[in-house]
């Protein structure tokens, strides 16, 4: 008679457990391209800003 062990009924378990783990990383790393995006946004939108005040300064400057 063939005994199957005791560690091969826990491997769907186990694979599950690291299959959730994964998306779960997923998502978090997923988050953190989220959030480093948004700052990327908002300093190029901050170097845009700074370039048209000093345009308009510029421009200010020949009118007066």
């Amino acid at each position: 008679m063939t005994t199957i062990p005791s560690w091969t009924s826990e491997m769907p378990y186990m694979y599950k457990e690291l299959v959730q783990d994964r998306i779960q990383t997923l998502h978090r790393e997923a988050e953190e391209q989220r959030l480093v995006n948004r700052i990327l946004r908002v300093r190029r939108a901050r170097k845009q800003a700074e370039r048209a005040s000093v345009r308009l300064r510029q421009a200010l400057a020949r009118m007066a």
